[in-house]
């Protein structure tokens, strides 16, 4: 539970961050001026379009960590995965600047872009849900994050569940910014940006603690040896 309760919690955080990123989209959403509850249910396609493709993210990547439980790695790839959340944190930026990716995001961000035009000019709900899903696919730290987080689950329905908890942390401010625009002060996305490092560390410190296998309930539960061979087993009946 504590796990989810992260994944909440980051993605309730990072919608502040991602306000900058993500912001200029939700402004600009075609939404009904004069019917309020038309305006509503498209904010609301919106911001469901974005969470279907997380939930999308955390099968695709749970199932990835599945195998990683079949293979027994989980332990370790959680581990990992936790120390290089860590070490991205702890991390300055300037040491983080001599890693490039514009490039290539560049070139999916002008991709997408096209396709944000066309949906752009179609006022209707298919095109807000349509909108979401692609938002979802924009290039941004805090998805990947969130991914790693599936892929620690190793398992696509946990997976999936993990994701769609994120996706619902970051309901509240990407909903409310579609609906009253940048009614959200600068000051207050400041000081919520400053606390996402520490909910990110302790994110990464769950990990590590699930993959150290000490048996403590929900934050680091024992892998039995049974849950590692039962996959074994299966094969030779």
């Amino acid at each position: 539970m504590e796990f989810f309760i992260a994944a909440f919690t980051l993605g309730f955080l990072g919608s502040f961050h991602c306000i900058g990123m993500c912001g200029p989209i939700a402004l600009a959403l075609p939404l009904s001026n004069s019917n309020k509850l038309a305006r509503f249910v498209g904010a609301l396609l919106y911001n469901f379009g974005r969470s279907f493709t997380y939930a999308l993210f955390g099968v695709v990547f749970g199932l990835l960590g599945k195998s990683f439980v079949i293979a027994g790695f989980q332990q370790s790839v959680s581990i990992l995965l936790g120390v290089l959340i860590l070490v991205v944190v702890l991390l300055p930026e300037s040491a983080m600047s001599r890693f490039k990716f514009t490039s290539k995001m560049m070139l999916v961000i002008g991709k997408l872009k096209s396709k944000f035009i066309h949906l752009f000019s179609q006022k209707n709900y298919r095109s807000l849900f349509l909108i979401g899903l692609l938002n979802g696919l924009l290039p941004c730290g805090l998805v990947y994050l969130g991914v790693i987080g599936a892929i620690a689950s190793g398992d696509a329905m946990q997976g999936a569940l993990f994701m769609v908890m994120f996706g619902l942390g970051t309901l509240p401010a990407m909903f409310s910014l579609a609906l009253i625009s940048n009614q959200i002060s600068i000051s207050f996305r400041t000081k919520i940006r400053k606390a996402v490092p520490f909910f990110v560390s302790v994110m990464a410190v769950l990990l590590i603690l699930r993959g150290l296998n000490l048996g403590v309930p929900y934050v680091s539960p024992k892998l039995s040896k049974t849950d590692s061979t039962k996959h074994e087993c299966c094969h030779k009946k």
